[in-house]
């Protein structure tokens, strides 16, 4: 097209727009160590694929002399893009613009790219890097956050939220991501709490910095609202392409699909002799994973977090799976209040969006004492069973060793509707462990002997003998069969086979009553 007055002032805007905050205060963003909002949109998205929404869209206020500071694009880049050749829906705060602070205009952009992604089934990704509300236009700010919550909340289990803490998140802002599928955060750059260290010193007294209160290893680590913690921009933004070639665009698709790549040959050998003849003994729960899912697929979600149980996504004859893990290498594997609450968000966003199951179990119980009952063990442990009792998705069980008590029933056991459901021969199902379980029936046996040690090692043998073992379950086709480990993979790939067009309805009701 020949240039012209109109084309001109249009190359104007477009370079205008490109600028954000300026020269100067991208120099400031990269001093920190951080990428702008359009070259991290650059990494997430395929190349060339990004097309912006809105890109002029300026603030309405006047207040303050506001009036004066109109920059396009308001501190927030919105559009879509591809991932792996898959669309998606993107929107990157532009802390160099207002500090990326949210105002109506700013929150109107987000709500738009949320509303699009829910009219078209495709998944959201929110690069947040934010100083939080724009104090200058008071209530206005207030009320876009809430417009901005109620979409994640309506978008809840219709499309995945992905959310990236790429920057400081305080106050309100912290909200929307908490309401989103998945949390990424940046290690030394980024930053979520609701009251900032300064309040926290005046209110409680404590001395905390910045990373400590909310950085990414405080959410990683100790309070699990992080689901992912990343080294930098890049790797984060690189760690979310990952991601989103497991999961589905909506709650209507079916996973996706890649080519299916067996196990190497090593540790799906090892699978036989992994698990050791001394029940107390322990090993690496992941090397199960690894020798029964596709080479090199398995991704760990929650990592850092209540290590006693491992979930994460895997792919098992190239299909996408969730796979749920007692560890034991961590506390024996034991369920305990964060363990339950990780197990249980993870189910529900597999079960939301259509991706099967496979639980490896290995569990000795619930972890006893004041600090777990007192903080709620009871409901917290329901959840998790709530949630394996509410999906409706294919749900496979491999009892590896350890199935006790309740925990045997929590961890998708057979009477929950399980799909398929077995034993390695190391199994031991029963109520309670051997050493426990011989000295509450035969105390006064143990007691009135002459040699208490020797009668109480006897006694345990024959305990042994009679439960510690997965027939008595065969026997009451509480489980579908005893395999050789070697056979686990092969047996899950045909029994997810059966199960590929599996219906499964609940009753109707409004809403579950879900014990928070």
């Amino acid at each position: 097209m020949a240039e012209n007055e109109k084309t001109r002032r249009l190359n104007k805007l477009r370079e205008e727009a490109l600028k954000g905050g300026g020269e100067k205060r991208i120099e400031q963003q990269h001093k920190k160590g951080k990428l702008t909002a359009r070259e991290r949109i650059e990494i997430l998205a395929d190349r060339g694929s990004f097309q912006e929404i809105d890109p002029f869209v300026t603030h309405r206020s006047t207040a303050f002399g506001l009036d004066k500071q109109k920059i396009l694009g308001d501190g927030v880049i919105t559009g879509f893009a591809k991932i792996e050749g898959r669309p998606v829906y993107v929107f990157s705060q532009d802390f160099t613009v207002f500090g990326g602070s949210l105002s109506e205009t700013h929150a109107e952009k987000i709500c738009k790219i949320l509303d699009l992604a829910l009219r078209n089934g495709v998944p959201v990704v929110g690069l947040n890097d934010s100083g939080g509300a724009r104090i200058q236009e008071g209530v206005s700010s207030l009320g876009g956050y809430a417009e901005v919550f109620w979409r994640n909340s309506m978008a809840s289990g219709v499309v995945p939220q992905i959310s990236a803490i790429m920057g400081p998140c305080a106050g309100g802002a912290v909200y929307s991501p908490a309401l989103t599928d998945f949390i990424y955060m940046v290690k030394g750059t980024s930053y979520m709490f609701v009251t900032g260290p300064n309040v926290v010193k005046t209110v409680t007294h404590e001395d905390v910095t910045f990373e400590e209160l909310g950085g990414a290893d405080a959410h990683g680590i100790k309070s699990g609202v992080a689901h992912f913690t990343t080294e930098n921009d890049a790797d984060c933004l690189l760690q979310i392409r990952k991601l989103i070639t497991y999961i589905p665009q909506n709650c209507e698709e079916r996973v996706p699909m890649q080519p299916a790549k067996d196990p190497a040959l090593k540790k799906a050998a090892a699978l036989d002799e992994l698990v050791p003849l001394n029940s107390n003994k322990p090993y690496d729960i992941k090397d199960v994973i690894e020798g029964v899912m596709d080479e090199d697929s398995f991704y760990e979600v929650h990592r850092q977090y209540a290590d006693n149980i491992v979930v994460g996504f895997s792919r098992l004859a190239g299909r996408t799976v969730g796979i749920v893990a007692n560890q034991p290498l961590a506390l024996a594997g034991v369920l305990d209040i964060k363990a339950s609450l990780k197990g249980a968000r993870f189910v529900r966003f597999c079960d939301a969006f259509n991706i099967p199951l496979v639980v490896f179990e290995d569990v000795p119980g619930f972890l006893p004492g004041t600090d777990q009952e007192w903080g709620g063990i009871i409901k917290h442990g329901a959840k998790l069973l709530y949630a394996f009792c509410e999906a409706t998705v294919p749900k496979m069980t491999v009892i590896t060793r350890k199935a006790y008590g309740g925990a045997y029933d929590v961890m998708n056991s057979k009477h929950i509707r399980a799909d398929y459901n077995v034993a390695w021969p190391t199994a031991e199902i029963a109520v309670m462990g051997t050493k426990g379980a011989v000295e509450i029936i035969f105390r006064k046996e143990i007691a009135d002997a002459k040699n208490p040690a020797e009668k109480q090692r006897e006694l345990e043998q024959k305990y042994n003998e009679e439960f510690a073992h997965p027939y008595k379950a065969a026997a009451r086709g509480f489980i579908d069969d005893v395999i050789f480990p070697s056979e686990t993979r092969e047996k899950l790939i045909h029994a997810f086979e059966i199960c590929e067009n599996k219906a499964e309805r609940v009753p109707r009701k409004k809403h579950d009553n879900l014990p928070l």
